[in-house]
């Protein structure tokens, strides 16, 4: 892996948010591909409930300043960035204070879900592009962590399908246990519609739910990860059927070399 360049995007990263599956693995394989040689950026959503004093964090004017349109909404981007202790490793922060000033991750003190988490998520999808693109950093494989980062390969494959930047990028998702009851809105298809996807490309979100951000994201990476040793049936059912490469859910204490192996075989 010496000298490619991996992106990875996650809804969540520790230490920023407490320990899960994703969370875990959004810094441990980042610091596997660091330490074999590899080139890597970190991004993920800004949320309120970090701690920027204690993690340091600090905005990038160079990389702020643009507006992002989110329905008839223009909203400014801003990018934070800090440093994870120890490891020299980087982390970016997409922010705004409409979507990610609120004290919480996904849901309120009732522990209901934010109605305009989907409008966070293309938020989030377009601010990594277009943060990317003002870094002028080709990376050679993008791996996806999350739901809330799950419209990213939807927005590669589709929306910026003509940015050269990404032309020989590989998405590598992977899919976790780690969902949320119901819908993520009523709106998400209108939401989507808003930026011209074709009614079959985003066919999966007129019922917004867990499992079909899920298969919408799947549908549009390049290779699968599971992520959790038990994933929804309906998601397995769908990734035995797309015929995409799947590696499967390799243990924390022992991945580093399979998912090593699963990089450099779509690398080629």
């Amino acid at each position: 892996m010496k000298d490619k360049r991996v992106l990875y995007v996650s809804s969540e990263v520790i230490p920023y948010l407490p320990e899960t599956e994703i969370s875990s693995m959004s810094f441990e394989a980042p610091r596997m591909i660091n330490n074999a040689g590899g080139q890597i950026r970190i991004f993920m959503p800004r949320y309120g409930n970090i701690n920027e004093r204690r993690h340091q964090l600090h905005e990038v004017i160079r990389l702020s300043g643009m507006n992002l349109v989110i329905k008839d909404m223009d909203l400014p981007l801003i990018i934070k960035v800090a440093t994870i202790p120890k490891e020299r490793i980087q982390v970016y922060f997409i922010d705004n204070d409409e979507y990610f000033k609120r004290k919480a991750t996904y849901t309120d003190e009732n522990g209901e879900m934010f109605p305009d988490n989907d409008e966070r998520a293309i938020f989030f999808a377009k601010g990594v592009v277009e943060t990317v693109k003002k870094l002028n950093w080709a990376p050679d494989l993008i791996h996806v962590h999350g739901w809330l980062a799950s419209f990213l390969p939807l927005y590669i494959k589709q929306y910026y399908s003509n940015e050269p930047l990404f032309e020989n990028s590989k998405i590598v998702f992977s899919v976790y246990n780690q969902g949320f009851e119901g819908e993520l809105g009523d709106k998400t298809w209108d939401k989507l519609k808003f930026d011209e996807f074709d009614d079959d490309a985003i066919e999966k979100m007129k019922k917004a739910t867990y499992v079909n951000m899920m298969k919408n994201a799947i549908r549009n990476s390049d290779a699968l990860i599971i992520g959790s040793k038990e994933i929804h049936p309906e998601l397995k059912e769908y990734i035995d059927a797309s015929e995409k490469p799947v590696l499967d859910y390799q243990a924390m204490e022992e991945f580093s070399q399979a998912y090593i192996d699963f990089y450099k075989e779509h690398l080629e």
